[in-house]
């Protein structure tokens, strides 16, 4: 196990070392951390929010966790998520200097987490997003990297931590999400290396892809059956879509995190290259989902509209009414076809 450690730490060196270097000096000569994820945390946002709160509790160092949005309920096994403050629900008088953004593209996507950082705010980037347009004092972005929890591995290492279950489950549990269960293509030889290391540290890779991939909640199932049975496909069978508005939430029971994962039910469809989701926000704005067979980089269309993610998987918010927005998607994925 030693040089198989010895190894993952040799990788993270070779890359970003100093962005490493500065992120060490930044979390070891202050105090007073402000932790954020994304709007709408998944995963790995989660995971990644949770290890860097443990990394800072390793250095006696004082920390708040915070977001715009709730944490998912199946995710509420991992190691301090109550603490991390919803801000829809609790705002918080405090603003914070130190502050440490991660899973974050962009900045508007801490939302309302920005009303908390004081005017000379320090904000260190981590992410993964390609799209990711360097916001921070200090960035830290590997757009290869499967998840933003790889590159807190890498970090954890450089910094000469050592793991625990704990932290090693919120790792583990970032990578499996991203990944899709490690079946996308961003699952590379060092990814498996990491999930490795970290089943070694009695981390139940089973249940948790029971409990994250598997499981369904009933409103969720419901919510899936109402949306599918308004899916749409275009004529040359390469784009499929479904919409999903709040009078289908309401009337399912479902809430924001059933949506997790619809999407991926017309991209799956044989001979479709490109899935959509379209969730109706209110009268005049969509947050669309984008997911892509491998030929679309749904990034580029994303970004088109103010949006971001990856190559294969990417949304956006888009001002307007559902019809139009749904034009306007399709016109673009068309030109990308």
């Amino acid at each position: 196990m030693k040089k198989k450690n010895e190894n993952l730490k040799e990788t993270a060196m070779q890359t970003n070392e100093q962005e490493f270097r500065q992120i060490e000096q930044f979390l070891t000569e202050r105090d007073d951390f402000l932790v954020v994820s994304h709007v709408q945390p998944d995963g790995d946002a989660v995971s990644s929010t949770l290890a860097v709160g443990w990394l800072l509790s390793c250095l006696g160092k004082n920390y708040m966790m915070v977001n715009e949005g709730p944490i998912p309920r199946r995710m509420s096994y991992l190691w301090h998520s109550e603490q991390i403050v919803d801000l829809s629900e609790t705002p918080l008088q405090s603003k914070y200097k130190n502050v440490i953004c991660v899973d974050c593209a962009d900045f508007k996507r801490v939302g309302k987490s920005h009303l908390i950082f004081t005017d000379d705010a320090q904000i260190v980037n981590i992410d993964h997003h390609p799209t990711n347009d360097a916001y921070g004092a200090i960035n830290l972005i590997v757009s290869n990297a499967a998840a933003t929890v790889e590159i807190l591995f890498d970090l954890i290492q450089f910094m000469n931590k050592p793991l625990d279950h704990d932290v090693a489950t919120a790792l583990y549990t970032g990578l499996l999400t991203d990944t899709g269960g490690f079946r996308y293509s961003s699952t590379s030889p060092k990814v498996m290396a990491i999930a490795s290391r970290l089943l070694e540290y009695g981390v139940d890779g089973p249940g948790l892809s029971e409990k994250l991939l598997e499981q369904m909640t009933l409103p969720q199932l419901r919510l899936l059956t109402k949306a599918l049975n308004g899916l749409q496909i275009s004529e040359d069978g390469k784009i499929s879509w479904v919409t999903v508005d709040d009078e289908d939430m309401r009337l399912t029971g479902a809430i924001h995190e059933d949506l997790e994962g619809i999407v991926n039910y017309p991209r799956n469809i044989q001979g479709v290259e490109v899935g959509l989701l379209f969730k109706v926000i209110n009268e005049n704005a969509v947050k669309v989902s984008l997911r892509s067979a491998g030929k679309v980089d749904v990034a580029r269309v994303a970004q088109s509209f103010g949006g971001g993610g990856h190559i294969r998987a990417a949304g956006a918010r888009i001002e307007g009414t559902l019809d139009e927005i749904v034009l306007r998607v399709l016109e673009q994925v068309k030109a990308q076809l």
